[in-house]
């Protein structure tokens, strides 16, 4: 007689979700178009008609940057009153799209050297004042994979002729104030999901009450490329995530908590906000309720993003 070797669990768990997600489970909106790999890029940059956008700080620019690339760093898109890294206004924004040779219907191209969050606070920030989401694209793995894939490396600042740029009014569905925050915790919706992006050490230093936690390098393999779509739906249904739920989600300032709203995204979820006060303004608040497990320390400082 023979026996056949028992599945791992978590093999179980993986194939019973790939079943359900193609068998008629959650309904899941257009994907796989806003995170594109290093290749595809240099593909599109060849080709021309494309804006690419190095979204290191300058310092950091000025030493290295995929050739041709202008610099938009985070410096540039948020304002830091009253709380850190707050996106910007639309006269500000406006200002850096103009300056670095981006127009209504260009196609941009943005890439990073901090596991894909500034780019895609920058993705959010450009949605957010009513770019089209086909139009930018995040370079899954940044500057590295930029290097991997043969680009060109350049110094010093690339000056583009300046251009006309119009943003729309600031698209409030895709934020989450304070009071929502207050709302959920005091009154959950079960359509609704509070997601803390940071790391474990953080979380356990103080969370959000109610709070479903997913770090943010989970978005990513070891060498900070983005995990495939069928992926990132897996490891977020197994969280009872799912497409059908108002996901708002938060970091320290909300920079990592742009990287999983691109990944989100990309894979195909909507319904999605960012708490751009985040933590920060939470604990701000005395009054506020704070999550603690049964030993706790105080709130871990992390400067994965420069807050």
């Amino acid at each position: 007689m023979k026996f056949r070797r028992k599945m791992p669990i978590a093999v179980l768990a993986i194939v019973a979700a790939v079943g359900f997600i193609s068998c008629g489970g959650p309904h899941f909106a257009k994907s796989g178009s806003q995170i594109i790999d290093a290749k595809d890029a240099l593909a599109m940059v060849q080709k021309g008609g494309v804006v690419l956008v190095d979204a290191q700080t300058g310092v950091k620019y000025n030493k290295e940057h995929a050739d041709g690339a202008v610099n938009i760093g985070r410096a540039d898109i948020v304002v830091n009153t009253p709380y850190p890294n707050l996106v910007a206004d639309k006269a500000q924004f406006e200002k850096v799209m103009q300056s670095r040779g981006i127009s209504n219907d260009s196609t941009v191209v943005v890439y990073d050297d901090s596991k894909n969050m500034d780019a895609a606070r920058l993705w959010w920030t450009m949605v957010a004042y009513g770019h089209d989401p086909e139009k930018v694209k995040v370079i899954s793995g940044g500057l590295a994979a930029m290097k991997a894939a043969g680009s060109a490396m350049s110094s010093g600042r690339t000056t583009p002729a300046s251009s006309s740029y119009t943003a729309k009014d600031l698209d409030t569905s895709m934020i989450a104030s304070l009071a929502d925050v207050k709302a959920q915790v005091n009154n959950p919706d079960p359509n609704t999901v509070i997601l803390d992006t940071r790391t474990t050490e953080e979380v356990e230093a103080g969370t959000i009450p109610g709070s479903v936690h997913i770090d943010y390098e989970n978005n990513n393999f070891s060498d900070n490329t983005y995990r495939p779509v069928q992926q990132i739906r897996i490891d977020y249904l197994e969280k009872e995530i799912d497409p059908s739920k108002t996901v708002i989600m938060f970091c320290k300032t909300s920079i990592r908590g742009a990287q999983s709203y691109v990944a989100l995204y990309n894979a195909g979820y909507r319904n999605l906000k960012l708490y751009d006060g985040a933590w920060v303004e939470w604990y701000s608040k005395p009054s506020l309720p704070v999550q603690m497990p049964e030993k706790s320390e105080l709130p871990a400082l992390n400067s994965q993003d420069g807050s």
